[in-house]
């Protein structure tokens, strides 16, 4: 199966990338109603705090925020719930053995569309310190000047 669907990105989770450092990415499905893609579609969704369980039954988005559907009957979906994400047992096991080493947690980063599927990008990330994110706001100052001055 080739991969030259078009991905057209829903969801960019910045605050995520400059909190964390991304050690590893995976691309997941997700398990939605209806009534969520369509929301999603339109841009009701957030990111902002959601995270990921891995636990024996799979893995799991939790805190992923998706806006009830204006057009959907009275059987909408509720905005919070869990969300199943659909990842190889290979994946999951290197999540959980990522997840075993201190100080590391999976945050999603992306949701897109691939063609007409929702995706994921997850990541296994590691918390940064305070001195790591002056570096980082430090380092992305420098690249906007040299932009200005070309």
């Amino acid at each position: 199966m080739a991969d030259d669907k078009p991905i057209r990105v829903l969801i960019d989770n910045r605050q995520g990338r400059f909190e964390y450092f991304l050690l590893g990415t995976f691309e997941a499905g997700l398990v939605l109603l209806g009534s969520e893609v369509k929301s999603l579609r339109i841009g009701k969704g957030a990111l902002g705090d959601a995270h990921v369980e891995i636990g024996e039954d799979g893995a799991w988005i939790v805190n992923f925020h998706i806006a009830p559907y204006t057009h959907a009957n009275r059987n909408n979906h509720e905005p919070m719930r869990r969300r199943r994400l659909l990842l190889h047992q290979h994946e999951l096991s290197k999540l959980r053995k990522g997840i075993a080493e201190r100080g590391q947690t999976v945050i999603p980063t992306k949701l897109y569309l691939k063609g007409s599927r929702v995706k994921v990008e997850i990541a296994l990330a590691k918390g940064k310190k305070l001195h790591d994110k002056r570096a980082t706001i430090k380092d992305r100052d420098a690249r906007r000047e040299l932009r200005e001055v070309r």
